[in-house]
C-alpha cells in the first residue's frame, strides 16, 4: 500500500478524534473512527426539552480561540455572548459582584511565580488572604478547573492563565442551537471525505508494534478485529487511568497519564414553569448571568442570558462536587430547590411548585468518560508534553488532557490536540515516503 494512502483508525469520537478523522480523510487517508457511544461529540452532550436546551457537558465557548470560531463560522452555527450581572449571595444578601475583579487581579499574578511548582494550596500568596477571600479563590480554582486544590499545581495554573489571556477568554458565549451540533458538522465532514465512523463499537485492547495496530472492539455481544499502520487515541484521561482498554504493549503515554489527575463535576439544570427570577425585586436579577453563592451548594449558578430560557445551571467543580454523588435526578431538583429558595429568600414550596424537571449526566460514574475534564497537578507538567509525543510513528494520543498550550478541560483544547496529532500522522507518512525514496534510489 502506498505511504500516503495508509490506514488510519481513530479510537474516540469526541471533537480531538472527530477533529483528527477530518484532517487525516481531507489528505487522503483511509480513516475509521471507532466510537463506544452510540453518538459523536463524547463529554458534549446536548438535553432538548420542552423548546429548552440544557447542556449536560461542555457548554461555554471560551474567548476568541481560531480553531474553534472558524470551525463554528464554517458550519455557519449562530452564538451568542454572555453579556449580562454577575450576581453574589454574600451574609443572606444579594448584589452585584464588585469584587470579582480582585480575584482574577490575584490569580494573574500566578504568572509571576518564579518559585518551584506548588500545590495552589501551599502557594504563599494565597496565606495572605483575609479568610473570606482566600475560601472565595480556592473555591473559584476549585471550581472552574474541578480540581483539589491541594493536588492541582500553580506551574501548570499559571500556563493556564497565560493561554486564556491569548485568546481573550473572559468573553463567553454559547451556541444558540446546542453544542451537539458542532461535533454532528464535524461527523458530516469526516464522511463527505471519505471517512467511517462506527458507532457503538467498544474497545476493549489494542495489540501494536512499529507501523501495525490491531484494535479489539465490541459491538454488542460479538468481538470484532481491525487493522490499520497507525491509529490515534483519542479517548478520556479517565478511560485511560482506569485501564478500560488494555495495551499491548504499554506505551509511554499511558504512563504519563497517571501523572494527570482527571477532575469530578456535578451539573445540573433545572427546568422551570416561568423565568421567576426576573419577577424578584431586585432589579438586577431578570440580566443576571452568573450567581456565585460561597456559601450554598452548589456555590455557582447560571442562567442563559441573554438568550430569555426557563433554565438555571448548578455547577459544583472539585472534591465538593461529592455531596451530590449519589443522588437521583429528583434528589438534586428537591435539594436545588431548597438552596434557591435560601438564596433568593423565596417560599420552598413556591419554588418545587415552579420546577418542571432536571436535566443532569453524571461524568463520574459513566464508564467511557471516568470524570469530567483534566487537570495538572504539582510537577506533573512534562506529563503532558510525553502524552502528545508520538509512539513509534505508530501511537498517537489525542484529547483535551494532551493540549500543550494550556486550554485543559476546553473544546478548543481538544481540537487543537486532534489537529496536532492528525498533523504528526501525516509527517511521519511524509518522513516515511523519503525514507523509502531513499533507499530505492
Amino acid at each position: 500500500m502506498n505511504a500516503t494512502t495508509k490506514r488510519v483508525l481513530v479510537v474516540g469520537a469526541g471533537m480531538a478524534g472527530l477533529c483528527a478523522a477530518r484532517e487525516l480523510a481531507e489528505a487522503g487517508r483511509h480513516v475509521l473512527v471507532l466510537e463506544a457511544r452510540d453518538r459523536v461529540g463524547g463529554r458534549i452532550r446536548t438535553h432538548r426539552d420542552q423548546g429548552e436546551i440544557a447542556e449536560l457537558g461542555a457548554e461555554f465557548v471560551h474567548g476568541q480561540s481560531p480553531e474553534l470560531w472558524d470551525l463554528i463560522r464554517e458550519a455557519e452555527l449562530e452564538t451568542y455572548e454572555l453579556d449580562g450581572k454577575d450576581i453574589c449571595h454574600r451574609q443572606g444578601k444579594l448584589k452585584k459582584c464588585d469584587e470579582q475583579g480582585e480575584m482574577f487581579k490575584f490569580l494573574n499574578g500566578l504568572e509571576r511565580w518564579m518559585g518551584p511548582d506548588l500545590s495552589f494550596a501551599d502557594y504563599p500568596p494565597l496565606q495572605n488572604l483575609s479568610p473570606e477571600k482566600r475560601d472565595e479563590v480556592i473555591n473559584y480554582v476549585q471550581s472552574f478547573n474541578a480540581a483539589d486544590y491541594r493536588q492541582i499545581g500553580v506551574h501548570a495554573l499559571a500556563v493556564q492563565q497565560h493561554a486564556e489571556e491569548e485568546i481573550s477568554s473572559d468573553k463567553v458565549f454559547r451556541i444558540k442551537g446546542g453544542y451537539d451540533l458542532l461535533p454532528e458538522f464535524v461527523a458530516k465532514k469526516v464522511r463527505e471525505a471519505g471517512g467511517r465512523i462506527e458507532l457503538s463499537r467498544t474497545v476493549e485492547r489494542i495489540e501494536w508494534q512499529r507501523h501495525r495496530v490491531q484494535v479489539f472492539a465490541r459491538d454488542g455481544g460479538e468481538l470484532a478485529q481491525y487493522s490499520a499502520e497507525q491509529a490515534v487515541i483519542a479517548l478520556p484521561l479517565g478511560v485511560l487511568q482506569h485501564l478500560v482498554v488494555v495495551f499491548d504493549p504499554v506505551p509511554a503515554p499511558l504512563i504519563a497519564s497517571n501523572q494527570l489527575a482527571m477532575g469530578p463535576v456535578r451539573r445540573f439544570t433545572l427546568l422551570f414553569r416561568e423565568r421567576w427570577w426576573a419577577e424578584h425585586e431586585d432589579v438586577q436579577l431578570p440580566a443576571m448571568s452568573f450567581l456565585f453563592a460561597h456559601d450554598a451548594m452548589p456555590p455557582v449558578w447560571w442562567t442563559a442570558h441573554p438568550w430569555e430560557t426557563r433554565t438555571i445551571t448548578g455547577w459544583i467543580g472539585g472534591p465538593r462536587s461529592a455531596a451530590f454523588a449519589q443522588c437521583t435526578r429528583e434528589q438534586i431538583g428537591d435539594l436545588a430547590c431548597a438552596e434557591l429558595a435560601k438564596v433568593f429568600s423565596l417560599p420552598l414550596a413556591y419554588l418545587r411548585g415552579q420546577l418542571i424537571g432536571c436535566a443532569t449526566h453524571d461524568w463520574q460514574t459513566d464508564p467511557l468518560s471516568c470524570g469530567a475534564y483534566s487537570y495538572v497537578p504539582v510537577g506533573a507538567l512534562d506529563a503532558v508534553l510525553k502524552m502528545a509525543t508520538p509512539v513509534r510513528d505508530t501511537l498517537y494520543f489525542a484529547g483535551e488532557h494532551t493540549d500543550v498550550t494550556g486550554h485543559w478541560g476546553t473544546v478548543h483544547a481538544a481540537m487543537r490536540s486532534g489537529l496536532r496529532a492528525a498533523k504528526q500522522v501525516l509527517s511521519s507518512t511524509r518522513a516515511q515516503v523519503h525514507e523509502l525514496s531513499v533507499r530505492q534510489g
